[in-house]
């Protein structure tokens, strides 16, 4: 089985092709990355301090269609082009105003960029050995979901094969998968984005159960806000990562939100505002002026910006391990995994693999390379391949977009 995954939730258009084995004896099949490619648009959003969801969008209908070739290209399934008139291009665009330019006008109406490729460049393309169509339609910023929704679309329509919605968390629980098919459950999934915290309960692969989320700042968006406030760029994640290294996690008695409730909810809007409000005391800004100024950034000291990074990022650490072992223990669950942009941070990686060999030495722990941690399309055709029976012909026809998807 061949699967194309288009991954466009935020500010990577990400598209990649998967094969899959199943495996006797396994509820994970094997899978095997024929091709994963990532065009990122980090540099566009870094002198905004954060993602703006119109420019995200502008810059996937620009980069769909030549991800698209790379990634069919790579897995060899870019086999011929259509036999010419004057060029290519032509043929292809004649053929498809002859037949299908009507409706694919009306898929990419919102597109006009996109609509032009796709008529110019991918018509021209021969029907790749595809079994199924995966693109990622919530969570995330609708205005970017919509490009790769559409576009996802178009494609289904216009080579006619089945095409499936995936939730984006899920992809990153999936991305486990990926590397290692030997996954027991029930497990407990962790996934923490810049966008998302939420802990997952899971009795199957495709079985997912809502424990508990943020109530507010999800972890990534944490990490992301206080590398604003010391002066980092966007995005913020590897940025603390890097000074924390080298800074000492107890200098600061910054708060763990909600690490002893009862419930498996997180809270890191408290944590965020407790290291604003220590900054401000530090340089002696105004404490109303929630966003510091640079003059203000430049009284820290270096030192002191490891300092804060480092006890800011053992806070969070603190608070999902917590919970996660926790969760773990009151479910008995067999596997534990982590997910999102977040777990690609070492700090958190290795505690939490000290914590579970310590308290859980019974249980499996995963986690996916930190190539396979941030977001990709490879991650969305796993997840896919579970859902595979929703797979049809005429999907094309009603999904939608849905910045606000739940899992579960």
């Amino acid at each position: 089985m061949i699967i194309l995954g288009i991954e466009t939730s935020c500010d990577d258009t990400a598209i990649a092709i998967l094969g899959v084995s199943p495996k006797r004896g396994y509820k994970i099949p094997r899978f095997r990355v024929l091709s994963n490619i990532i065009s990122s648009q980090t540099k566009i959003h870094t002198k905004y301090g954060g993602v703006v969801p119109s420019l995200a969008k502008r810059e996937h209908q620009k980069n769909l269609v030549p991800v698209l070739l790379k990634a069919l290209g790579e897995a060899k399934l870019l086999k011929n082009i259509k036999p010419q008139y004057h060029s290519k291009a032509e043929y292809g665009a004649q053929q498809v105003l002859n037949s299908k330019s009507k409706t694919l006008k009306n898929i990419l109406e919102r597109e006009p960029e996109l609509l032009e490729q796709f008529i110019k460049i991918v018509s021209g393309i021969s029907k790749p050995k595809i079994d199924f169509i995966a693109v990622t339609h919530g969570p995330g910023l609708e205005p970017a979901l919509w490009a790769g929704v559409n576009f996802a679309r178009a494609l289904s329509y216009f080579w006619n094969i089945p095409l499936v919605g995936v939730d984006h968390m899920e992809g990153h629980i999936a991305a486990n998968f990926l590397e290692n098919s030997n996954v027991e459950f029930p497990a407990i999934a962790l996934t923490v984005s810049g966008g998302h915290t939420q802990l997952i309960l899971m009795k199957g692969p495709n079985a997912h159960k809502l424990l508990g989320e943020t109530l507010d700042d999800a972890a990534g968006e944490a990490f992301d806000k206080v590398a604003r406030m010391l002066g980092l760029p966007y995005p913020g994640g590897p940025h603390i990562s890097r000074l924390a290294k080298k800074g000492d996690a107890e200098a600061f008695a910054f708060p763990r939100p909600m690490i002893n409730t009862k419930d498996y909810n997180f809270s890191f809007s408290g944590l965020k505002t407790a290291v604003l409000y220590t900054i401000q005391k530090l340089t002696g800004s105004d404490p109303v002026n929630y966003e510091l100024g640079s003059q203000q950034v430049k009284k820290l000291t270096p030192k002191t910006k490891r300092d804060l990074a480092a006890s800011f990022q053992q806070a969070v650490v603190d608070v999902l391990i917590a919970k996660t072992i926790r969760a773990a223990k009151e479910y008995e669950v067999k596997t534990i995994m982590l997910g999102g942009g977040v777990s690609a941070n070492e700090e958190l990686r290795r505690q939490f693999e000290e914590k579970i060999k310590k308290e859980l030495p019974a249980t499996a722990y995963r986690v996916p390379s930190t190539n396979m941690s941030t977001d990709n399309a490879a991650m969305i055709a796993a997840a896919a391949y579970f859902h595979k029976k929703k797979a049809s012909l005429a999907r094309w026809k009603t999904l939608k977009a849905n910045g606000n998807l739940k899992i579960g």
